[in-house]
């Protein structure tokens, strides 16, 4: 049998590919199938003593579940902490460059509009975090147009944190998405975790997914 992927005679798309997360939650369904199986535990040779040990192992199956979705939820977290610091360093920069140029008032508004905090929703936290990298960009354009606003110590310091908080964002995103895999995987595991996330009516859950803006400054050359 051929393998089904050739290295050695590729097919290759010269131009490349964009690769983008799809935003959709899947619904966990079983079918007949575990419906059977969950009777036929009660008709073994020993069917009470295998009934009640499929029942504590369910049980614990759903206990897994319910323990790694707090975890997302701490992971979350983690990501607004630091969305919530990087508005309020932005904010805090559109005042200060307000007081040295006149800043454009759109993005002045856009900067001072900016809503973040703890209990973010999964598109509202990416909405959020897209809104942040765009104000960055505008700021970065002024600053690029005035030079000598880096020179200003309390501006500079603001922009090296928003850097620093950018990373912590980073990685806090990486911990958050590999415990949403982690969940996407489990949720299929079947016969309990499956069954147990069918019944609870348990969905997929979306990665963090990057901003235009981050997606775009990928592409640019930068040396």
């Amino acid at each position: 049998m051929a393998n089904e992927l050739d290295e050695t005679n590729p097919v290759i798309n010269e131009a490349g590919r964009d690769v983008n997360v799809i935003d959709k939650q899947i619904p966990i369904k079983v079918g007949t199938g575990s419906k059977i199986f969950e009777i036929v535990i009660w008709f073994l040779p020993v069917p009470i003593i295998s009934g009640l040990i499929y029942l504590a192992l369910k049980v614990g199956a759903g206990n897994y579940l319910s323990r790694l979705q707090q975890k997302i939820q701490h992971d979350a977290s983690e990501i607004d902490n630091y969305l919530e610091q990087r508005v309020i360093i932005l904010k805090n920069v559109a005042a200060l460059l307000e007081k040295s140029i006149k800043l454009d008032k759109e993005t002045f508004a856009q900067i001072a509009g900016l809503r973040a905090g703890n209990s973010l929703g999964d598109m509202e936290r990416v909405d959020v975090a897209s809104k942040v990298d765009n104000a960055v960009t505008k700021l970065n354009a002024v600053m690029e147009n005035y030079p000598e606003l880096r020179a200003h110590n309390e501006i500079q310091s603001a922009m090296n944190q928003n850097s620093y908080l950018q990373k912590e964002i980073t990685a806090a995103r990486s911990v958050y998405n590999d415990t949403v895999n982690q969940w996407n995987q489990d949720i299929y595991r079947w016969p309990l975790k499956m069954i147990v996330a069918a019944k609870r009516g348990y969905t997929t859950r979306i990665p963090f997914i990057a901003s235009q803006e981050t997606k775009a400054q990928a592409r640019e050359v930068f040396f």
